[in-house]
């Protein structure tokens, strides 16, 4: 079987290494945490890597608006490495406060294969309050997302102070027509949550929770798909462990969401190497 190498990115308030190493080793791959500072002194290669993992947290505590200086010291630092990674193939996967930071160096939302305009946003959340809850999300069964494949209806872990994606309504309809919206806040049954709150916990745009580039291989989410990886993470996990039984599954078998999301993209990045 053919070796994925997953850099997860690490340092200066990001919080969230661990979880998301282990959620790539859980999904086959073998995922090594990197300082920022060990790739930008070039003690690591983004080039020896098949996908790039921007994990959650509060990078540089947000002083400055979240994810800007994070985005900003890898933009001035590794910017022509980062477009030759995505150029060449790579995977990358940028979670919350990742999320955040792709957009604000401009790899989402990639349109007309221009990865350094910063055209999309993730501001404040319309409560005004940090939200730590779990939300409802359905996958666009049209887009080109890679991590999203057949995964329909799920929920997920959300945990973020600016999860509100906004932009110029021209940029929206392009997401919309281009299908690179990937997920959206949703109700139980995966209907719409039309900005109902709490269901959409931020006011997002057209109930936006991640979007890819156009070639599904960049996706950012807000939500944390490595904050469930078993079935006990859930916090109704006794409640889906006796409907497993009931239903003769072993639990132990019955496969997390956020690791099929992690899953999906490992075996992407393995079966295109």
């Amino acid at each position: 079987m053919k070796k994925v190498r997953v850099l997860v990115l690490t340092g200066y308030g990001l919080n969230c290494d661990h979880e998301t190493a282990h959620a790539f080793s859980l999904a086959g791959a073998e995922p090594k945490r990197v300082h920022i500072n060990s790739l930008i002194a070039g003690e690591e290669r983004l080039k020896d890597f098949q996908i790039l993992a921007f994990g959650g947290g509060f990078s540089w505590g947000d002083d400055h608006g979240a994810g800007v200086i994070q985005a900003t010291r890898m933009k001035n630092n590794l910017g022509g490495q980062l477009l030759e990674f995505v150029r060449d193939g790579g995977l990358v996967i940028a979670i919350c406060n990742g999320f955040q930071a792709v957009v604000n160096l401009g790899l989402l939302p990639g349109l007309d294969n221009d990865y350094t305009a910063r055209t999309v946003a993730l501001t404040y959340n319309d409560s005004g309050n940090f939200r730590d809850d779990w939300v409802y999300m359905a996958t666009n069964p049209q887009s080109p997302c890679v991590f999203t494949k057949n995964l329909g209806v799920f929920d997920l872990p959300v945990r973020h102070g600016e999860g509100k994606l906004c932009a110029d309504d021209a940029v929206i309809k392009r997401l919309q027509q281009n299908n690179q919206i990937a997920l959206r806040y949703a109700l139980a049954d995966g209907s719409p949550a039309l900005g109902k709150f709490p269901e959409n916990p931020n006011g997002s745009v057209d109930d936006i929770a991640g979007i890819c580039d156009p070639t599904g291989r960049i996706f950012g989410l807000m939500p944390h798909p490595e904050a469930t990886v078993h079935y006990s993470n859930h916090p109704q996990w006794t409640r889906i462990k006796e409907e497993k039984k009931r239903q003769g599954i072993d639990p132990q078998f019955a496969t997390a969401p956020g690791l099929l999301m992690i899953k999906n993209g490992v075996d992407y990045a393995r079966e295109n190497q």
